[in-house]
């Protein structure tokens, strides 16, 4: 006779351990859901959290009942609603704030945002756009390219997003019609020529009833290129950042007594070993690393994304607000950023205003000295501007307190952006790109705005 044994306590949670273990160690990759309103994105993301088992039996009778209230698909499962938590997104139909989900298969984990179609939240597209590393950008097949499709393409373009997967939704409406999709993908390469894509992946596919998903369809013999999950579970991830130098923001220095000082934080980009030399800025001050120190012990090599505190070989005065480079590719010292603002304030920005800039961990004064462009966010063309509005997107010249160590956003998306607060809500009023330092001011000092002027003082008298 055989005796079933029911697992201990201990067995769980060894079983749980080595579940989590494994999650961890899979490589994440963030993405974002983009396009017009109503061509499906939290339905698409929806069928993926669905169709990959991530939801569990409670979350599906919720679902059920909440479809009869709220949901917009008659008799079956909304699959939206488990992304547009907000009680006016369900009553209204569509997407206002970025939602997040996490989701995660044997191959890879997910972190996707699900983020607004209208126009008016375009603000908070370009939130979710901001961290993301690969867009899936939905065009309704009845539809074709709209005037919301252009604009986000161009978006997630200036934002450095250099994957695309151009998933034509609700294939299942227009009988699958190979001669359609060709016609918007065709469309969409013209239009999306000169935005410097690595790579666009079209896939026809109905988010509602979950062909080329998760599953490949079986509704269009012509199209063997693969599911969306499939791409996005081989597409490169971290490509850029992998081969950019070394940078870490230094967040705090911990020293927790008079034989100690490390400098925390956490690494932007690159990687770091003992024995490489490097150099703090703003200022310059070279020194080597000594440990790489965690709290489980020293590691021989940390990399992006990993929080660490670095031991130097010599005594430096290094403090919240710099940054630890690698000494070969040192970054630019400047206090004058030509910067693209996406204006996210209500308030309109005229030259001459004065906010805060929060680059990395450092936070400085900053003065608008002159808008040099808006951009027509469908065309990307330049326009001549006295004052930007929300949603605007244009190229103006920062002028700061003090220098800062930055990198060009091209070549680093994380040091090379920053958010302009305002003072007295402390709202953020606008995201920003570095393109490069602005020249210096062709100006007299006394003409010139009060940040630069005051920089030029201290680096005068050697402050």
């Amino acid at each position: 006779m055989t005796i079933h044994q029911s697992p201990t306590a201990f067995d769980r949670a060894r079983g749980y351990e080595a579940f989590l273990a494994a999650h961890q160690s899979k490589e994440v990759l963030r993405f974002i859901a983009c396009g017009s309103v109503d061509d499906g994105k939290s339905t698409l993301i929806g069928r993926l959290l669905h169709d990959t088992k991530q939801i569990f039996d409670d979350q599906i009778t919720a679902l059920q009942r909440d479809s009869r209230r709220h949901g917009t698909q008659g008799q079956e499962m909304d699959l939206a609603l488990l992304v547009d938590g907000l009680q006016a997104e369900r009553e209204q139909g569509i997407t206002i704030d970025v939602a997040y989900r996490f989701f995660s298969t044997e191959k890879r984990s997910f972190i996707v945002a699900d983020t607004p179609g209208h126009e008016q939240y375009t603000r908070n597209m370009a939130t979710g756009a901001s961290t993301a590393d690969v867009a899936v950008i939905l065009v309704d097949a009845r539809q074709g390219l709209t005037r919301q499709t252009r604009r986000h393409a161009l978006l997630v373009s200036i934002l450095g997003i250099r994957r695309v997967a151009l998933a034509v939704n609700k294939m299942d409406l227009i009988g699958w019609s190979q001669s359609r999709f060709d016609a918007i993908v065709a469309g969409f390469s013209a239009f999306t020529a000169g935005l410097n894509f690595a790579e666009v992946k079209a896939i026809p596919l109905s988010a509602k009833n979950g062909e080329n998903v998760v599953e490949p369809g079986v509704n269009a013999p012509w199209y063997a290129g693969g599911p969306l999950l499939a791409f996005l579970e081989t597409v490169p991830v971290h490509a850029e950042a992998a081969q950019a130098p070394f940078r870490m923001a230094v967040q705090w220095v911990n020293r927790p007594n008079s034989e100690f000082r490390g400098y925390s934080g956490r690494i932007a980009s690159g990687r770091v070993r003992p024995g490489d030399a490097v150099t703090v800025q703003p200022g310059g001050r070279a020194s080597t690393v000594a440990r790489i120190y965690t709290a489980d012990g020293d590691l021989a090599e940390a990399g992006e994304d990993l929080s660490v505190t670095l031991v130097l070989a010599d005594q430096i005065d290094a403090s919240r607000g710099q940054v630890i480079a690698a000494a070969g590719r040192p970054m630019r010292e400047t206090d004058r950023l030509d910067a693209r603002l996406f204006w996210t304030a209500e308030t309109a920005l005229s030259p001459g205003a004065s906010l805060l800039a929060k680059i990395g961990t450092a936070t400085v004064a900053a003065s608008v000295e002159r808008i040099v462009s808006r951009l027509d966010p469908e065309t990307g063309r330049p326009e001549p501007a006295e004052r930007l509005s929300a949603n605007d997107i244009a190229d103006v010249i920062l002028v700061l307190d003090r220098p800062v160590a930055v990198d060009a956003y091209a070549e680093n998306r994380e040091t090379g952006s920053l958010i302009l607060i305002d003072r007295e809500t402390t709202d953020t009023a606008a995201l920003g790109l570095v393109r490069a330092p602005a020249p210096a001011a062709a100006t007299e000092p006394d003409a010139a705005p009060a940040g630069g002027f005051l920089a030029r003082l201290r680096r005068a008298f050697g402050g």
